[in-house]
């Protein structure tokens, strides 16, 4: 379980980055909602202590129960659809979605930790099977696999988790030894398909998505024309314009302020970037991108150094979560995307999305810990 490591290959660098970006998370967080610094700051704490018993555990091991891994991740995911009740105290309904799971008094989500158990399940899954991938058989099992959890994901309803879960998937899948040949079948199939699915859906007439998720897209393909569903993305876009080059500085009360004005919903979360944007100006946006890019090389390197093959899928596939989901924020934050809530890793609030961040980032220093030299 434990193994005598040498210091020197502590990658203390990536510890580094994680916890600048995490500090400017928590400043940029105690300037959208004072309320909620604590609480980050408490979720870098419990974070810590987690990074650092999981980066001197022997992955390995730990890999050795990845079926009780996969299954311990399905069994949190449907205790969420237990009610929240006086002797049920499990699932609980916020904001119309049932995500979280109170136990013992403290709240959190199994979906977001349901990407680093996912990452783990199939590191491993691929390890034992990879000469077998190119095979449909494989590629249909690992298919069923991984739609249960997201299917579970995308009912809560979290359609954001589950996108980012797909992008993961995909990434482990192409690391993995993915044939080309399938990846470019896939794409002279998909692109196509998704071309036709574009023009159907906009159709004004479409029966294919529903009402809340039409507008989304629409909005952001015609603002001017759905304004009322379009103002949080329009207004996110003009506080990043607003800080121009130095920001207005954290915790100003300026009458300028997009978000001293309430203009932008979730500002410490979805829109962690646009409070960014504003009071930090585009030194504080930049810094932020590159400390996330930083994160998710690091993380690819240390997977190339990795004495086996799933440890470098854990490194790939954590760069990938790491990468893909700030992708996403980044882009709906500035109107580049449709309108979809995902947080922005260590930067926006919330404790289980930071817990399980640095949890990840424990396994890729263990990784680290384990290089091809020995």
């Amino acid at each position: 379980m434990f193994k005598q490591y040498q210091l020197k290959d502590y990658r203390f660098r990536l510890v580094l980055y994680v916890y600048a970006i995490s500090i400017i998370g928590t400043l940029v967080i105690g300037s959208a909602q004072r309320s909620l610094q604590s609480q980050q700051m408490i979720g870098m704490v419990l974070g810590t202590a987690a990074m650092v018993v999981i980066s001197l555990m022997d992955y390995t091991w730990i890999l050795k129960f990845y079926w009780l891994i996969y299954g311990f991740n399905l069994v949190l995911l449907l205790l969420v659809k237990i009610p929240f009740t006086d002797f049920a105290p499990l699932g609980k309904e916020v904001n119309g979605s049932v995500r979280w799971l109170n136990v013992a008094g403290f709240q959190f989500q199994p979906s977001e930790l349901a990407k680093l158990l996912l990452i783990l399940f199939f590191a491993k899954l691929l390890e034992k099977y990879r000469e077998s991938l190119n095979t449909w058989k494989m590629l249909a099992i690992l298919g069923v696999l991984f739609l249960l959890p997201a299917v579970i994901i995308k009912e809560q309803p979290d359609l954001s988790t589950t996108i980012s879960l797909i992008g993961i998937f995909l990434v482990i899948l192409y690391i993995g030894g993915l044939s080309y040949k399938i990846i470019g079948g896939a794409l002279a199939v998909g692109v196509p398909s998704a071309i036709v699915f574009i023009s159907l859906i906009l159709q004004p007439d479409q029966k294919i998505l529903d009402d809340y998720a039409f507008r989304r897209i629409m909005a952001w393909l015609d603002p001017a024309k759905y304004a009322d569903d379009a103002y949080q993305q329009q207004n996110s876009i003009m506080a990043i314009g607003s800080g121009q080059l130095v920001g207005q500085g954290l915790n100003n009360n300026s009458v300028y302020s997009v978000k001293n004005g309430g203009f932008i919903a979730e500002t410490e979360t979805d829109f962690i970037f646009a409070v960014a944007g504003e009071e930090l100006g585009f030194v504080g946006c930049a810094t932020i991108i590159l400390l996330l890019a930083l994160i998710v090389l690091e993380c690819i390197w240390i997977g190339k150094r990795s004495r086996d093959f799933s440890g470098t899928l854990i490194c790939c596939g954590v760069a990938g979560y790491i990468g893909f989901q700030s992708f996403i924020n980044i882009c709906v934050a500035t109107g580049i995307m449709p309108n979809t809530g995902i947080p922005l890793p260590f930067v926006s609030y919330g404790m289980t999305s930071l817990v399980t961040l640095f949890m990840a980032v424990g396994f890729v220093l263990n990784v680290g810990l384990q290089p091809k030299k020995y």
